[in-house]
Formats: C-alpha cells, structure tokens, sequence
C-alpha cells in the first residue's frame, strides 16, 4: 500500500499560513507617524474619561477634544493647584503628523487600518506556526519509526480486526447454543418414537441379521418378544435370562442395535398439535429463537464462519504489530509478514463496515441471546408454530438433517 505524505501536506499548510500572515503585514497600512505634545485636562472622570486641550503644532492653535487619560498617573498630575496654571490636570499624548489627520489627537484605544491588519497578521501566523511545528514533529517521529524498522506498528487497527473477531465468534457461539438447545429438546422426542416404533418390531427379525442365525426361539421363550426388549435388556442381560453364551448375546443385542439405528434415521418428530409435553414445549420454545433470528442469522453465521479462519491467521501474523515491545524484537522477515497482515486485516474490517457484516454480526448475537420464551406452556411458541408451521419445520430439519441417533 502507497504511503500517503500526511504530515508533509500538514508542514506545507502551516508554512503557507505563515506566509500568509507575513504578506497581510507587509502589505496592511502602517501606523501614522505621531508627536508629543502636553495635555491640559479640562475635565476627568474617575475612569480616565478627560476633555483636554493642546496646542497644534502644525499652527492650528489651540485645540480642544475627548481624550482617555491615565487614570494610574500620578495624583499630582491630576491636581495642579500647587502650580502656576491652577487646577486643571495634566498629561501627555500624541497628535498624528502626517496625512488628512494631522494634527488630531491620537486616542490609543481607537482601533485603526493598521491594527487591524496586524491582528489578521497574528491570526494566520500563530496557527501556522503551530501547524507547522507538529507537522514536523509527527513527520519526524515517524521517519523515525521508519527508520527503525517500526513502520509497521499498527495497534488501532489490530485492536479493530480483534473486535470484529470478537463479534463473529459471537454470533457462531450463539448460534451454536441456539442449535444445541433444539437438538437436546429434540433427541428425547425423537428417542420415545423410537422406541415406538421398535416395540412394534418383532424379535423374529433379528433371525437373519447375523451369521450363524440368531436363536430367536430361544429369546421368545424367555420373553423377548420385540426388538425393544433385546435393546432394554442389553448383552449381559440377555446372556444372563436366556443362558446364552456371551458372543452369541453380543451378537444379538448389536443386531438389535443396528436394526434400531435403521428405525431412528427413518423416524421422523413432526410439529402438530399432538405433540404435547414438557418436552414438546422445550422444543418449540428453542426453535422459536431461530425462527424468529430468521435466514438473515444463518446467513451471518455462514460469512462469520468463512471470515474467522482469514482473521485468525492474520491477527496471529500481525501479533507484532499490536505491541512496540514486540514489534522491536521481531526480525526483518517476521516485520514484514506482520506488515502484509495488518494491511490485509485493514482491508477486512473496512470491507465488514461498508457491507453491514460488522453490524449483521452485533445483531445476529443480540436475536440469539433473547432465549426461549419464558411462557411454562410455551404458549406464546405454540401460537406461533400454528402461523406458520412451515418455518419451524424448516427450522428444524436444518438443524437433525445429519443422521438421526438413536439414544435411547
């Protein structure tokens, strides 16, 4: 990636404005040349507000005016009467002496062309000198990072590639809850169907299920009658009851097995209003929450899983680059790789922001993180199970698609 010159522009602009200060001075007005003269205060307040009068010294006589006078001279100067003069005040001031005011008194608190040329003056040179200094502090500073070999120290952008990490493990762990719970409230469902359905399955079945046959008559005259009564009672059990040796009640009870393995990847839980129970309601209430996520949260958890493998190669290439400590101690070669990954993480965590993958991950979690409803009957569930029954079934068969296990 091209490095950008940021702190040269920011050198120039703060030169220019110098330069720029420097011109309004020198072209602005200067300030009139002005002459002494003494004062006569006529009248003053306590302020400094005087009426005085003086004599022009251009030969315009004696002239009168306002005047700020010195309200911190000293107090003789203020009464005269000690003199020959009487008790009029005095002070001194200036009158200009050159252009069309010749001759006026010159108040200091007027604000003139020129003063007000040398405040834009200031106004553009402090700044500029500012802006020019940090230009070449910064500027310095990382030339000499550069220089060190500690161009690529980039926390803030490993700390933003670990935040987006951290936002797509979230929605995957959460997604991953989500699913579980369905299949933990589903398998005993699914488990008492099972078994349903192999209590219907007579033991005679098992005849050719193994070679040699299976005694079957000899398991039908201690009782066991269905498929489900080998499975309950187990190796052991049946070797115990029937006084069949151990291989051969092995043999038995993984046939049995077997065959309910092949009933469990054909039976099927479905959603209807026959299905009632505790657990029932467990089922519908975790499906609620992926229901209501809806396909916008399958779609996160996809990006999520396909972008955490790329961050976590990176983030660890770029682990260097996170800490100054670290980044000193790392070789040429590994400066490098941390470098390349930080460029790539910069790519991947601008392109998350711009595409709303970032935000879609946030609010995927917070959709997730609701929880089942806390209704005991899961009404609320059943309500919404009954408006749209296509969804949960769908939302289900998503989550068992994989071979159905028969755990009971």
């Amino acid at each position: 990636m091209r490095r950008r010159p940021i702190f040269r522009w920011v050198t120039a602009a703060g030169l220019l404005l110098v330069v720029l200060g420097f011109v309004v001075w020198e072209t602005g007005p200067d300030h009139p040349e002005l002459e002494l003269v003494e004062l006569t205060v006529l009248e003053e307040e306590s302020d400094g507000t005087c009426a005085v009068r003086w004599t022009d010294p251009y030969g315009a006589g004696q002239r009168t005016g306002p005047y700020r006078c010195d309200p911190d001279r000293d107090p003789m100067l203020k009464d005269t009467t000690a003199f020959e003069w009487g008790s009029l005040g005095w002070d001194l001031g200036y009158v200009v002496a050159e252009g069309d005011l010749k001759g006026e008194l010159y108040g200091p608190d007027v604000e003139t062309a020129a003063d007000r040329a040398v405040a834009a003056s200031d106004a553009l040179t402090v700044p500029g000198v500012l802006v020019a200094f940090a230009g070449l502090v910064c500027g310095g500073v990382r030339t000499l990072l550069r220089s060190a070999g500690l161009a690529g120290w980039a926390p803030l952008t490993v700390r933003r590639a670990e935040r987006l990490r951290e936002a797509a493990r979230g929605v995957v762990r959460e997604h991953e809850r989500a699913v579980r719970a369905v299949r933990d409230a589903w398998q005993p469902l699914h488990d008492a169907r099972v078994r349903e359905e192999l209590a219907a399955v007579p033991v005679g079945r098992l005849r050719w299920s193994s070679t040699p046959l299976l005694p079957v008559a000899e398991l039908q005259r201690h009782g066991f009658r269905t498929v489900r009564d080998v499975l309950d009672a187990g190796a052991w059990g049946l070797a115990d009851t029937t006084g069949l040796g151990r291989r051969t009640a092995e043999k038995a009870w993984s046939s049995a097995r077997r065959r309910a393995d092949e009933v469990g990847e054909d039976t099927w839980v479905r959603l209807d209003s026959g299905l009632t129970g505790p657990e029932a309601d467990r089922l519908l209430t975790a499906l609620r929450v992926l229901v209501q996520a809806g396909p916008e949260a399958l779609r996160a958890v996809e990006e999520a899983g396909r972008l955490l493998p790329e961050l976590d190669r990176h983030l660890l290439t770029a682990l260097p680059a996170s800490q100054l400590r670290l980044l000193l101690v790392t070789d040429r070669e590994g400066r490098a790789d941390a470098r390349a990954a930080v460029r790539r993480l910069r790519e991947l965590v601008a392109e998350a922001e711009r595409s709303g993958r970032w935000l879609s991950f946030l609010q995927t979690s917070i959709d997730l993180l609701r929880g089942a409803d806390a209704d005991p009957l899961a009404l609320s569930a059943r309500v919404d199970l009954a408006s749209r029954p296509d969804a949960y079934q769908e939302q289900l068969w998503h989550v068992v698609r994989s071979r159905p296990v028969f755990t009971g």
